[in-house]
């Protein structure tokens, strides 16, 4: 009786430490989906300017600075975007191509819609850059990029 008993407190264990990492894992991971979020919706804006052959669309230029060891998540644009990397270096995928590293003084540039995630290459230094966006006038530095579902 004593060896059916403690099998079935060891399975018990077993079962109660599976559901507590899946459960752990699950909040660290809406956690992580935060701290991309933020990543997304930071950043300066340092000029704003009407385009004069497509009314209604303007051009914006963002001051973005990516964290050590941090993601954007994945995400699209509401408008076109080129980036141009200022310092440190970035891991660049866009769904459906090869991930590319990019150095300062690299770029890389999406189209409206299309699903990418930039992570920083570095775990100890930020990684800066200028992104130029084509988007709506109007359209607030955080709904410039859009995580994905």
């Amino acid at each position: 009786m004593k060896m059916k008993r403690s099998n079935f407190w060891v399975v018990c264990m077993l079962v109660l430490g599976g559901m507590l990492g899946l459960v752990g894992s699950r909040v660290s991971s809406g956690q992580d989906k935060e701290k991309e979020k933020e990543n997304l919706k930071g950043g300066k804006i340092l000029q704003r300017t009407e385009l004069k052959g497509a009314p209604g669309w303007e051009a914006i230029l963002v001051d973005r600075t990516l964290p050590a060891g941090a993601a954007s998540g994945e995400h699209t644009q509401s408008g076109n975007e080129i980036v141009y990397i200022v310092e440190g270096s970035v891991i660049f995928e866009a769904q459906g191509k090869p991930a590319v590293t990019l150095k300062a003084g690299g770029s890389f540039a999406t189209a409206a819609g299309q699903v990418h995630n930039v992570k920083n290459a570095s775990s100890s230094a930020p990684a800066k850059a200028l992104a130029f966006y084509v988007a709506k006038k109007g359209t607030p530095l955080e709904d410039l990029s859009v995580p994905t579902k």
